[in-house]
């Protein structure tokens, strides 16, 4: 027994030295991201101040620290959801509004101060918390896929990591939330000779996790890009446009579907990897909203797809040349307008389902 409390505080003092030397760097790394990795670093101060209860007591000579202590961990989930809201989006900004995440944490400041920690304040604290990480999760998963949507129908070379990196965060806090659940359901059973052995799940998971954003940080460190906060995903103004629109404007959109297509084929605007709707919609001189429906409606595509359709016919088009057999498949995707290897063979396998290896390989062999 003594030997797994001693592992215990152990990885306690890991992971807690791990945040704290993680938050250094949020705060300190020159970025344009500043928000995000601020709040990010709090958000770890946060947890790493929950989590010296793994390795020390003393918290418990301090009634004022304690308090503090406690009722902190209702600020983790708002931080997290403000975190993400800010990586998901480059102008999102904080507001007085935003104020009103932290009442719970008053709350129950409050309520332990003056009361203590009955029996009665813990389990309201504990149900507080519980209906807390559950409308904070849910509400992170509605912006995750509504970031998504918005991305593909807005943006070209999507890099998902931004998506991936949040979805992945939100999906192990769900999973080191189950074993703090069934820690919970141990303390009230039968079976609390097996909370320790749960603390040592957690505590390996908390380790686990920590390294994890270790990792993001040195290889992915422009992870967060964002987009724009104003967009939103088309479909919120489809039914204005089904009222009429398809049926009284089939000639305009038939005009509109005939310059794009010409457009595409002769200026290539899909070579610029940085090409989004809004672009595309100035070059053409077309509507930004009627584009959008065009594309994402009309032709069915997003228009991630849409434009990396014709990046790919271009890259196969050099890689089935002979006089192109000595460019590098990274020259050529670069040259087609995508910006990262995993993107275009992701897109390419998609189109062809082959490599660019495999496809230039069989065209140059016939």
């Amino acid at each position: 027994m003594e030997n797994k409390i001693e592992l215990i505080e152990s990885i306690g003092k890991i992971v807690v030295f791990i945040m704290l030397l993680l938050s250094v760097f949020l705060f300190t790394v020159k970025t344009k991201n500043k928000l995000s990795n601020r709040l990010f670093g709090i958000y770890l101060l946060v947890i790493a101040f929950d989590l010296i209860g793994l390795f020390t007591n003393k918290t418990l000579e301090y009634p004022n620290i304690q308090n503090l202590k406690v009722s902190s961990s209702l600020l983790q989930l708002p931080l997290f959801y403000l975190y993400v809201l800010s990586a998901c989006y480059i102008n999102f900004k904080i507001t007085k509004k935003h104020i009103v995440h932290a009442f719970p944490f008053f709350l129950f400041l409050f309520v332990f101060k003056t009361t203590g920690f009955s029996s009665e304040s813990l389990l309201l604290f504990k149900i507080t918390a519980e209906l807390q990480f559950i409308v904070y999760i849910i509400i992170i998963f509605i912006i995750l896929k509504k970031y998504k949507t918005v991305y593909l129908e807005n943006y070209t070379n999507a890099n998902y990591a931004i998506y991936k990196w949040l979805f992945q965060i939100s999906v192990f806090s769900c999973i080191a939330h189950s074993f703090v659940l069934i820690r919970w359901g141990l303390s009230n059973s039968a079976l609390q000779h097996y909370i320790l052995n749960v603390n040592i799940l957690i505590s390996i998971s908390v380790l686990l996790i920590t390294v994890f954003f270790v990792l993001k940080a040195l290889y992915q460190p422009k992870l967060f890009t964002g987009i724009n906060i104003n967009l939103k995903p088309i479909a919120v103004g489809v039914e204005e446009k089904n009222k009429g629109y398809f049926h009284k404007k089939n000639e305009l959109e038939n005009k509109y579907l005939k310059k794009l297509t010409s457009f595409m084929e002769e200026r290539k605007p899909y070579l610029d990897c940085e090409l989004t709707l809004q672009k595309l919609a100035f070059q053409t001189d077309i509507p930004e909203k009627d584009l959008s429906i065009l594309i994402n409606h009309q032709l069915g595509k997003h228009f991630f797809d849409f434009v990396n359709e014709y990046r790919i016919n271009e890259a196969k088009e050099v890689l089935k040349n002979p006089n192109e057999k000595d460019v590098t498949i990274l020259e050529i995707l670069y040259q087609v307008g995508f910006n990262s290897k995993s993107s275009f063979y992701t897109a390419f396998k998609k189109i062809t389902n082959q490599t660019p290896v495999q496809y230039r390989k069989q065209h140059l062999s016939n």
